[in-house]
């Protein structure tokens, strides 16, 4: 007789495991087709109350969940290949499921990266969801965070700080925006936008790259720490929206947080001067914007920021961190 989980499995997530390999989801293990390429493998959880509120919306956690595993992807340069899923849950509750289900497997399809298998327990809660994805690259070419080197231009794709612009506006913040700026900003905070299309540019012609995921600032300085490199940045170079700039406009001292805030999603990347322009238009073809906002430079110290006079910005909190 089928149990409670295998009842779930077969409501709500065999219709995700279109791959052969994942085998219906009936067996404890999936097959992924082998290939010539690389194999990337990247793992993150989302908790309840950590990295998404009680009040968010099941399509939002669902696209969430998965998307900030597809922005690693991104910036290896890997094309996605499947996902294997954790669900651990306080109770089954139908009304959260559903269309947490049909979302996940609406980016599933919407990304090519199918459901290949996983898990479900109970848990006592809070609610804990993790993705385990899967790429590939051609082999010896997956991009990566440790071969940054002096010289190299300092490139970020998309806006910088909208999300920890949106979460401080679910928290409570006050701020005189435009309904449309609040909207926008708490919507970058709900759902990622990964980076796949700049895969392949970042393959070809980035010589280091990672997703900035806690933080510009922070995930920076672990770049150039790896790298063993530093890096002097222009903060007035670093990609706004026009929400963000709204936002900063009523309260200057945010800015803190928005090179801080982290769950932004967005690729950072360490280009030699001579693939600069082949980078920038490689990501023009591919719709996505792309701003150079430092360099990095021989030695062992902390990036440094700069104001538009050229003085020192002092961060006091570089990223978020779990510790």
């Amino acid at each position: 007789m089928p149990s409670g989980e295998d009842d779930l499995i077969a409501r709500y997530f065999k219709p995700l495991a279109t791959d052969p390999g994942a085998l219906g989801l009936v067996d404890d293990a999936a097959v992924l087709a082998a290939s010539r390429d690389d194999l990337v493998l990247t793992t993150d959880a989302i908790v309840e109350g950590v990295h998404y509120l009680p009040g968010d919306p099941p399509e939002a956690i669902a696209r969430k969940a998965l998307r900030v595993n597809l922005s690693d992807l991104a910036a290896k340069g890997a094309t996605p290949a499947g996902f294997l899923l954790t669900l651990a849950l306080p109770k089954v509750d139908e009304a959260f499921l559903g269309p947490f289900a049909a979302a996940l497997g609406d980016d599933a399809a919407t990304f090519g990266c199918p459901l290949l298998g996983g898990d479900t327990v109970s848990t006592p809660g809070p609610m804990m969801i993790s993705v385990t994805a899967l790429g590939r690259v051609p082999p010896g070419r997956m991009v990566r965070r440790n071969t940054l080197r002096a010289g190299d231009r300092i490139v970020v794709s998309g806006t910088i700080g909208d999300a920890a612009l949106g979460l401080d506006l679910l928290q409570g913040a006050r701020a005189n925006i435009a309904d449309e700026h609040r909207a926008f900003l708490i919507d970058r905070y709900r759902v990622p936008r990964p980076r796949l299309s700049l895969a392949q540019a970042v393959r070809d012609h980035a010589g280091a790259a990672m997703d900035v995921s806690d933080g510009l600032a922070g995930d920076l300085a672990k770049m150039c720490t790896a790298s063993g490199v530093t890096a002097i940045l222009d903060a007035t170079a670093v990609p706004l929206s026009d929400a963000a700039r709204a936002m900063l406009a009523g309260e200057p001292a945010k800015l803190a947080r928005v090179l801080g805030g982290g769950d932004d999603y967005e690729v950072l990347c360490g280009v030699a001067p001579g693939q600069l322009d082949l980078f920038l238009a490689a990501a023009q073809r591919a719709g996505d914007a792309l701003t150079v906002i430092g360099s990095a430079e021989a030695g062992t110290g902390a990036p440094r920021w700069h104001d538009a006079e050229r003085r020192d910005i002092s961060l006091s909190a570089l990223s978020y961190s779990h510790f």
